[in-house]
């Protein structure tokens, strides 16, 4: 009796990109309008196929994140998220996405890729909701890209990737509160950021302001991982939601 041949599954490999910036102290995702079926029309998650098969996927990572924001590897954060393999996930076959998180401080207006008719900065929180419609499983996919970069924000010295090289703690604890969407006691904040031995440290120089003291600048330390930690505060519960509500 002669074996069965076995012949590997066809299957296709893509770089998806979620693409984190703040604007006007909001957090944002970068979203294309896609100029091609399938789901033309429709919002998505810059990104694209491997040019051959020989491009390694953190190069294909690199070139997306290139070509649609002018950026290159050595002046934004990236790292891979996570990985995208459902069988339903892409109408145009077996559609494995590797998906990576791409930070950087204060991005230009987006300029559409080849594949796509736009490109917008749209709020995270639009996304989140669902206001934004996105195309494929991408609101998951940047679903996840934002509950990523919130958790590490509390062990880690990602918030940094947020900011200039050099920035005050105001605008550190503004990052902090565009991301996890929530506002923080300044004092508080600054007492633990300051415990956070490594964090960030001065520039020894101070930027003038208009009215009062000038605000000290600070620059990314040496630790990434942050002892002790930047603990998320706990969303309000629906009692406190409520009673919000009434006093407003």
């Amino acid at each position: 009796m002669q074996d069965d041949v076995w012949s590997p599954t066809p299957v296709l490999l893509t770089v998806d990109l979620v693409i984190l910036t703040l604007r006007e102290s909001r957090l944002h995702v970068l979203l294309v309008e896609r100029g091609e079926d399938p789901f033309r029309g429709m919002l998505a998650l810059p990104g694209g196929f491997l040019n051959h098969d020989g491009e390694e996927i953190l190069d294909a990572a690199h070139r997306e994140l290139n070509e649609e924001t002018a950026l290159t590897a050595d002046s934004v954060h990236l790292e891979q998220l996570a990985v995208y393999g459902g069988s339903g996930r892409d109408p145009r076959g077996r559609v494995v996405s590797v998906a990576h998180l791409a930070i950087a401080p204060g991005l230009p207006d987006p300029v559409a890729g080849t594949d796509a008719s736009d490109a917008a900065w749209v709020p995270a929180k639009a996304v989140l909701s669902g206001e934004a419609e996105l195309a494929f499983d991408h609101r998951r996919i940047a679903t996840d890209g934002i509950e990523h970069a919130r958790t590490k924000l509390e062990f880690s010295a990602l918030a940094t990737a947020f900011c200039g090289e050099k920035f005050t703690i105001a605008e550190l604890q503004q990052v902090y509160e565009a991301v996890w969407g929530t506002e923080l006691d300044t004092r508080n904040f600054y007492r633990k950021v300051q415990a956070a031995k490594g964090f960030i440290v001065p520039v020894g120089a101070d930027r003038k302001s208009t009215g009062g003291r000038p605000a000290r600048l600070y620059r990314a330390g040496p630790k990434t991982v942050l002892f002790p930690p930047l603990i998320r505060p706990a969303p309000p519960s629906a009692t406190e939601e409520n009673a919000r509500g009434e006093e407003e």
